[in-house]
Order: C-alpha cells, then structure tokens, then sequence
C-alpha cells in the first residue's frame, strides 16, 4: 500500500484525467510509475555510482573490459 501527496495542481490534472477516461487515480498512479521507475532507477543508480567514482571509491571499465569479464570478443567482427 503507498500513499502520496501530490501538488494541488497534478492532483486536478490527475482527478481530471480519471473522470473523462472512466479510470481511476489508482489506475493512472500505478501506469506512471511501472513506465517511469526504470528510468528512475537508472538515473539514481547511475548517479550513485559517478559520486563513487569521483570520490576515488570505484574504477570505470572500458567497454573493452566489460566485454571481456563477460567473456565476449570486444573486436569487431570482420566480413
């Protein structure tokens, strides 16, 4: 169960949306986060990890060696 306060306006918008689709806020609610939480994810992670990085706490990889702990050839192919 999650319960949140939206700002007057998104709220409107939001009640708005629910009463001419015949959906629910819930419905709306639920759809907005499942598409963005990736994104959210992501971002943060991505961010998390750069502080780490500038703050001597981890190494970036080259694709090259990511490649390789993976175990996959980070050359071309030829044709």
């Amino acid at each position: 169960m999650l319960a949140i306060r939206l700002p007057a306006d998104v709220e409107e918008r939001l009640a708005a949306l629910a009463a001419r689709t015949g959906r629910t806020k819930t419905f709306y609610a639920r759809e907005a986060i499942e598409k963005h939480l990736d994104d959210l994810e992501d971002l943060y992670l991505a961010e998390a990890e750069l502080a780490k990085v500038r703050d001597g706490r981890s190494r970036p990889q080259s694709l090259a060696e990511v490649m390789r702990a993976h175990g996959l050839d980070p050359r071309p192919a030829r044709r």
